[in-house]
């Protein structure tokens, strides 16, 4: 087994089984990643340098493929059920055998560095991946290491073995199909199989980040970040896929801080990641300069990105792989972003929701206990079309905006969130990036122009006095007037034309809360429950 690169950990992969390997590249650069790229057949330079390249038939996340090791150590921790599946010690030991095996006289790439910009709370990872591109994915996304003399004896905490091409038996492996995540928190390891969706390496460090943290008092959290004039100034923005997230966190006129991944600790916010994985599909050049920006940069990975073979110019708009087309790219490629990734304690935390229904507010004010509600409950909607099967909006709740991800019981992030946002005065919003005047397919989704200028509004401080009307199903509080915001828009039923048929869709809306909140009554106080919508 030959070793080659400019950093090698005098820990070696021996230390894992792995001892008749190819060759072995060590932490690589950027330019020596897309040369091996190239070589490999595995993407393409397109204009402007970045590399494209396709994951296949996974081209999002394969949740049902996701499986947790029930050992002694940490059963009585985690949360089983639909999203924490228990696979036994044996068959993780067992397919963990067959995959090194199957790393013999094959060439490895390995990146070694943290997960985490404080210091006091990062944790030394190592990935080891089959394809070169993937290992450069987690280059960008990770937090690098820069010292040669660390490099040398850095000894990893937790480690990813990622092979895509190496598939698992479900009759014998007892996973759901070929393709496997699985987890072993006694062994620090997660083992990456029949998957070539770079996502799966970021939200497995995710996983192992938002188990150990909470034990530590630190809130592990799928949100983004950033700050205002000072680095005390910032603000937290929590919400699923296509809720905007990443978009409103990338603001000219403020630091970003990170844009998926974040702790809060007694000392502050801090960034888990080295970069950003963006949605690129149909990107405004001009409402998200900034990420449009790192789609014609040399580093920046593209996913499923359709591009001219003649011209090598891209095409954000076609969606024909996958409406989930993304971009990897280093945090430095943002012009405005906090290079130490760390920020003060939250003024803000906004909660987004995609509300494809168009029953929820553009904006509201949330007490303690409906923060508490709403974070619990992480509700979205899915809009017909995207997914087979699905020709109305679909309700997705995702328990602390981030349930895939989340190994403890929701409980233990939200009681971390409620005590951390009394302890520093943090003011909570709801904001609702979906539909308005009507449900998807009758109106039309709220414009990006007003949703900023209501973040704006909340960030500046212009709604704290504010005078507020309630709104009746939900008990919201909404503005009355957002300074650059039409009146009209606030209230969502003065927006439909038929008031009947949205009071009939809002009380359908309510029915869903309910239900979905049913499996958290036992866990909370009665404010809390009485402070989502009621019946009766």
């Amino acid at each position: 087994m030959q070793n080659f690169g400019p950093f090698i950990s005098k820990y070696g992969l021996e230390n894992l089984g792995i001892k008749n390997a190819e060759t072995v590249y060590w932490n690589l650069t950027t330019s020596m990643l897309y040369e091996q790229i190239l070589r490999r057949r595995e993407g393409h330079i397109t204009h402007l340098g970045p590399i494209c390249v396709t994951t296949g038939d996974h081209t999002g996340r394969s949740p049902n493929d996701k499986f947790t090791v029930k050992e002694p150590t940490s059963e009585q921790d985690i949360w089983w059920g639909s999203v924490n599946r228990p696979i036994p010690q044996a068959r993780f030991d067992s397919l963990m055998r067959r995959m090194i095996a199957y790393t013999q006289n094959r060439d490895l790439f390995v990146f070694d560095g943290y997960v985490g910009t404080d210091p006091r709370y990062r944790m030394p990872i190592r990935i080891i991946n089959e394809y070169a591109w993937h290992n450069m994915f987690a280059r960008n996304m990770f937090v690098r290491e820069l010292d040669p003399e660390k490099l040398a004896h850095h000894v990893p905490e937790f480690t990813v073995i990622d092979m895509p091409r190496f598939h698992s038996e479900p009759e014998f492996d007892g996973t759901n199909s070929p393709t496997f995540i699985l987890i072993d928190f006694s062994k620090r390891l997660v083992l990456i199989g029949g998957s070539e969706y770079g996502g799966e390496i970021k939200k497995s460090i995710f996983t192992a980040m938002n188990y150990y943290l909470p034990r530590r008092g630190v809130l592990s959290m799928h949100c983004s970040a950033n700050y205002g004039k000072d680095e005390n100034d910032v603000a937290l923005f929590f919400g699923l896929s296509g809720t905007g997230k990443t978009t409103l966190s990338n603001d000219t006129s403020r630091t970003l801080i990170g844009d998926d991944e974040h702790g809060w600790s007694d000392d502050g916010v801090f960034n888990f990641e080295g970069g950003c994985y963006a949605k690129v599909i149909r990107l405004d050049p001009e409402g998200e300069p900034e990420i449009y920006q790192t789609t014609r940069r040399f580093g920046t990975i593209l996913e499923n990105v359709i591009y001219d073979s003649s011209t090598r110019r891209v095409n954000l708009d076609d969606g024909s792989l996958t409406q989930n087309t993304r971009a990897s790219y280093p945090i430095t490629h943002i012009p405005n972003a906090d290079l130490d990734g760390m920020g003060g304690h939250p003024k803000n935390v906004l909660f987004l929701t995609a509300d494809a229904f168009g029953i929820l507010p553009p904006i509201s004010r949330l007490t303690k206990a409906q923060a508490m509600y709403y974070f619990l409950n992480g509700y979205t909607a899915k809009v017909a079309g995207t997914e087979r099967g699905v020709t109305e909006p679909k309700p997705e709740f995702s328990a602390c905006f981030g349930a895939p991800f989340m190994p403890l019981h929701p409980g233990e992030y939200a009681k971390l969130l409620g005590e951390k946002i009394e302890k520093h005065d943090a003011k909570v919003w709801l904001v609702n990036t979906g539909w308005t005047g009507g449900p998807h397919g009758v109106g039309s989704r709220m414009k990006l122009a007003y949703t900023r200028q209501m973040v704006t509004a909340v960030l500046n401080g212009d709604l704290g006095d504010v005078e507020t009307e309630k709104e009746p199903f939900f008990g919201l509080n909404i503005p009355k007037h957002v300074p650059g915001v039409p009146d009209e828009i606030l209230n969502p039923r003065d927006t439909w034309e038929d008031k009947a048929a949205y009071d009939a869709q809002a009380d359908r809306l309510v029915d869903m809360f309910i239900e979905n909140f049913k499996q958290f009554e036992d866990g909370v106080t009665k404010e809390i429950l009485q402070a989502g919508p009621q019946k009766g």
